[in-house]
C-alpha cells in the first residue's frame, strides 16, 4: 500500500487563498460577484433600519395615545373609595366615544385580567357580546370552525397577551411586537391604569398594520433585488463572453489541429488580449508552432538520414559487385578496405543518429541541477590525458585546461551528461583537425554574469563561409589523413542543440596570428552563471 506524504514545500491552504494580484480575470470575477451581493446586503441593511424605525415610531405613537386614554379612564371610570375600581360600563362607553382608528384595537382589563371593554365589541349598559353574522330564518350557523392548528395558534396568542398584561400590572408600560389570535403580527402597547399608586387595570392598544409595513418593505426591496439580479445577469453574460466563448474557441482550434492535421493554432484576436486567456492563446500558438517546427525538423532529419545512409550502402553494393569480377589480390584488398570503411561509417552514422534522436527525450526527463563546470571540465580533460599516458604515442594530440579563477566555483544549472557530451564533441572535433603532436587548449572564465568556455586547436581553421554551416546536421569537412567515415557530421549539431537547451550560445571563429594568418579554430560556449 502506497503512503502519500504531504509536500513540505507546498504552502498551507489558507495561504493559497489570496487576492489574485496578477489575474485580471480573477479580479473581474470577484468584483462582479461581490458587487451583486453588496447591492442586496446594502438594500437589506437600509430596509431593516427603515423597518425598525417604523415599528419604533408606531410604538411611540401607541404609547402616547395609550397614556392619554389611561388618564381619561382613570379620571372618569374610577369608582369606589377607599378601594377604587373601574366601572365596566363607563369604561366601555369611553372606548366607544374615544376615536380609535380602524387598524387599531383597544382593550381594557381589570386588576384580575378580566376584559372590561374591547373596541372590536359592541357593548350595552349591562352585557356585551360580539355580534354574530346575520342569518336568514331557518339558516344554519355558517361561521367556520377553527382548525386545531388555528386553535393552538390562538392559544399561544392569548398566553402572550396574558403575559404582557401581567407585566403591565406591575406598574410599568410594556411595548413590542407579537402574534394576534388571527395569526397577524401586531405592535402592542400595554399601559397600566393607576389611581395614585394602585393599579386598577391595563389598557392594551394594538396596531395590526405590521404586516402591511413588512409587505411595503419587501416591495421596497424589489428594486435592490432587480438591480442585483441584473448585475448578476450582466456579470454572467460577461463571464460567458470573456471566458467561456474564448475557451470554446481554443478547444475547437485544438480539435482542428488534432483531427484535421493542422500544424498550428492561430487566433490573433485572443492573442492580443492582456489577460490569462491571452496568455493561454499565445502559449498554445507558441506550442503548436514549436511542434510544427519540430515536425518539420524531424522530416528534414529523416530525409538527411536516408540520404546519408544511402551513400555508404551504395558504395558497399558497388564494392560487392566489383569484388566478384576482380581477381588481383591488391585490388581485392583495396575493395575490402573500402567495404570496411563503409561499414564503419554506417555504424558511426547509426550510433550518432540514435544519440541525436534520444537527445530531446533525455533533456526533457532530466531536470537541471547545480553543476560545477570547472570540475566537469577537469574530469573530461583527465580522461583524455589518461588515454595518452600508458603509451605516450608519438604525434598524439594533448588536451589542457586553464581556469581563470579556480578559487570560485563556476556553477551552472545544467544536466551533467549532456553538457559533458558537448565538450567531448568539441574536443574530439578539435583533435581531428589538430596536427600530430599538437594541443587542444580549453579555457574557462567569467564575463558579465556569464561563464565562457573556449576550445582551441592548431588546425587549418574554418572557411569563413562555413562558420555557421558546420553546426548543420551531417556537415563534414575531413582533413587529410583522417580516416574515412570516422565523422558522421552530427557532433557539432548535437552540441549546439544541448547548449541552446540550457540557455547558452555556441559559435565558432578562427584564431589568427598578428599578421592575420589563420593558425587554428576556436569554439566558444557561453552559458549563464548560476551565481550571477
Amino acid at each position: 500500500m502506497a503512503i502519500v506524504t504531504a509536500n513540505p514545500d507546498r504552502p498551507p491552504f489558507w495561504r493559497r487563498l489570496r487576492w489574485p494580484r496578477g489575474s485580471r480575470l480573477g479580479r473581474l470575477i470577484v468584483i462582479l460577484n461581490v458587487l451583486a451581493l453588496t447591492i442586496v446586503i446594502v438594500g437589506a441593511l437600509v430596509l431593516n433600519e427603515l423597518r425598525s424605525g417604523l415599528v419604533n415610531a408606531r410604538i411611540d405613537s401607541l404609547t402616547t395615545q395609550g397614556e392619554l386614554i389611561a388618564k381619561v379612564v382613570d379620571q372618569l371610570a374610577t369608582v369606589g373609595d377607599p378601594e377604587p375600581a373601574l366601572d365596566p360600563y363607563v369604561a366601555s362607553q369611553l372606548l366607544q366615544v374615544l376615536f380609535i382608528p380602524r387598524n387599531q384595537r383597544a382593550r381594557l382589563f381589570d386588576a384580575q385580567g378580566k376584559t372590561l371593554a374591547d373596541s372590536f365589541v359592541v357593548a350595552d349598559r349591562v352585557d356585551w357580546k360580539v355580534l354574530p353574522p346575520a342569518r336568514k330564518p331557518g339558516e344554519k350557523d355558517a361561521t367556520p370552525r377553527k382548525t386545531p392548528r388555528e386553535e393552538a395558534r390562538a392559544e399561544r396568542a392569548r398566553r402572550a397577551l396574558a403575559n404582557e398584561i401581567a407585566q403591565a400590572m406591575k406598574g410599568r408600560a410594556v411595548a413590542g411586537t407579537r402574534m394576534s389570535e388571527d395569526g397577524e403580527r401586531v405592535v402592542s402597547v400595554s399601559i397600566p391604569i393607576q389611581h395614585v399608586r394602585a393599579v386598577l387595570g391595563v389598557l392594551t392598544l394594538e396596531a395590526g398594520d405590521v404586516d402591511e409595513i413588512i409587505s411595503a418593505e419587501r416591495k421596497a426591496l424589489l428594486p435592490f433585488i432587480v438591480v442585483a439580479m441584473t448585475a448578476i445577469l450582466i456579470s454572467s453574460v460577461l463571464l460567458h463572453r470573456l471566458i467561456a466563448v474564448p475557451v470554446q474557441r481554443l478547444a475547437r482550434a485544438a480539435d482542428h489541429v488534432r483531427l484535421q492535421g493542422a500544424r498550428a493554432i492561430s487566433l490573433p484576436d485572443l492573442a492580443r488580449r492582456s489577460d490569462e486567456l491571452g496568455d493561454l492563446s499565445r502559449s498554445l500558438e507558441d506550442m503548436t508552432h514549436s511542434l510544427s517546427e519540430r515536425m518539420d525538423a524531424i522530416e528534414r532529419f529523416a530525409a538527411d538520414v536516408a540520404h546519408e545512409i544511402k551513400n555508404p550502402l551504395t558504395s558497399i553494393r558497388s564494392a560487392i559487385e566489383t569484388l566478384d569480377i576482380v581477381s588481383e589480390p591488391a585490388a581485392r584488398a583495396r575493395l575490402l578496405a573500402i567495404l570496411q570503411q563503409d561499414v564503419n561509417r554506417l555504424d558511426r552514422l547509426v550510433t550518432d543518429i540514435s544519440n541525436a534522436s534520444r537527445l530531446d527525450a533525455e533533456l526533457s526527463r532530466e531536470h537541471p541541477k547545480a553543476l560545477d563546470l570547472g570540475r566537469l571540465l577537469t574530469e573530461v580533460v583527465g580522461l583524455y590525458e589518461a588515454q595518452l599516458r600508458p603509451g605516450e604515442a608519438p604525434g598524439s594530440v594533448r588536451v589542457s585546461l586553464r581556469v581563470a579563477d579556480p578559487a570560485h566555483p563556476a556553477v551552472i544549472l545544467a544536466r551533467e551528461t549532456p553538457i559533458g557530451q558537448v565538450f567531448r564533441n568539441l574536443i574530439d572535433n578539435a583533435r581531428s583537425f589538430s596536427p600530430a603532436g599538437g594541443e587542444v587548449r580549453i579555457h574557462l572564465a567569467r564575463a558579465r554574469g556569464r561563464l565562457i568556455a573556449t576550445v582551441e586547436d592548431d588546425g587549418p581553421g574554418i572557411p569563413p563561409d562555413n562558420l555557421e554551416t558546420i553546426f548543420e546536421r551531417f556537415y563534414t569537412s575531413r582533413p587529410k589523413g583522417r580516416a574515412f567515415g570516422s565523422n558522421s557530421g552530427l557532433g557539432l549539431s548535437i552540441a549546439r542543440q544541448i547548449v541552446e537547451a540550457h540557455g547558452g550560445v555556441i559559435r565558432a571563429e578562427n584564431r589568427k596570428a598578428s599578421d592575420g594568418a589563420v593558425i587554428g579554430a576556436r569554439f566558444i560556449v557561453d552559458l549563464p552563471d548560476a551565481h550571477a
